[in-house]
């Protein structure tokens, strides 16, 4: 008896403790300060994607052109869905933080984001997405060629597909609904083009959300004409010899003249360029329009 009294206090104890750190843990953070320093608040940390993405290079750039490398700011390397996973936290609960943001992408909207000044034009104007085919694509498969070739849409269009997608839309099913709902394009990019019959075509993509949009559409559209399509992720290298080799048919995902500046250099002249695929993308940092008193990069410095 003497032990079961010494024992019940003490469980009293450790209910207490664990009802405590509960409480800790469970804290909300803490919102979006626009009286204190902003690197404090986030770590000194940018929220960044895929480490061989041209944006991170850019931001790389922009850290050491800025000074705020010497300030102890670091660009954090993850994924597009990491990326987007924390800012929707953030976002939640207003805290500060700073990402690299590019449209067409949903996320601007969806998160009522705003790009940061570039006075220093680190991150240049706006690109252009442009479609690369393999040397030969245009006399073996004259058909493909002349889809791609016309495929074109506008960044309000990508944003309707990319936003399916992050519902939850299977991204093939996604392309097919808005093919269904623009019938007008599909028929644009196919108008009297020869059908085929099962004959096999390979597309490779970054896996970024713009690129599986366009990616599943273009797809879908070559499937309308016969073709067996394949669709293949990979990184932004792979993505470039894969075409330039012959290995793959053709990609859409060509960020130019920034992002995949460098690649289009490396292997130029082992590709054709088929021109632009849609205008008017942009590349930069961005934070929450609430972190209304920061509104360029030069503002991180605070």
């Amino acid at each position: 008896m003497r032990k079961m009294k010494i024992i019940l206090p003490l469980l009293v104890v450790f209910i207490l403790i664990g009802i405590g750190l509960m409480n800790t843990s469970t804290k909300a953070p803490d919102a979006y300060n626009p009286n204190k320093a902003l690197g404090p608040q986030v770590d000194y940390t940018i929220t960044g994607i895929d480490a061989g993405a041209g944006i991170m290079n850019g931001t790389n750039t922009a850290l050491d052109s800025y000074g705020l490398r010497a300030k102890n700011w670091q660009l954090q390397t993850s994924s597009t869905a990491a990326m987007t996973s924390s800012l929707g936290k953030a976002v939640a609960h207003h805290e500060p933080i700073v990402v690299t943001g590019w449209v067409p992408h949903w996320m601007v909207s969806k998160y009522n984001l705003k790009f940061l000044d570039d006075p220093k034009g680190v991150y240049g104007k706006a690109e252009n997405i442009n479609t690369i085919a393999r040397k030969g694509l245009k006399e073996s498969d004259p058909e493909a060629y002349t889809v791609l070739d016309r495929f074109h849409w506008t960044p309000d269009e990508m944003a309707k597909v990319m936003m399916k997608v992050n519902e939850g839309v299977d991204p093939q099913k996604a392309a097919q609904e808005w093919l269904a709902e623009n019938p007008d394009q599909l028929k644009a990019w196919t108008d009297s083009v020869d059908k085929v019959s099962g004959k096999k075509l390979t597309l490779t993509y970054v896996a970024w959300d713009s690129e599986i949009a366009s990616t599943n559409v273009v797809a879908q559209a070559l499937r309308d004409v016969g073709y067996d399509v394949t669709i293949r992720p990979m990184e932004i290298q792979p993505l470039w010899a894969s075409v330039s080799t012959g290995a793959a048919d053709a990609m859409v995902s060509a960020w130019l003249p920034n992002t995949s500046g460098k690649y289009y250099d490396d292997y130029k002249g082992k590709f054709d360029d088929l021109g632009a695929n849609l205008e008017g993308a942009r590349v930069g940092l961005c934070v929450p329009k609430y972190m209304s008193n920061i509104n360029s990069i030069e503002d991180l410095k605070r």
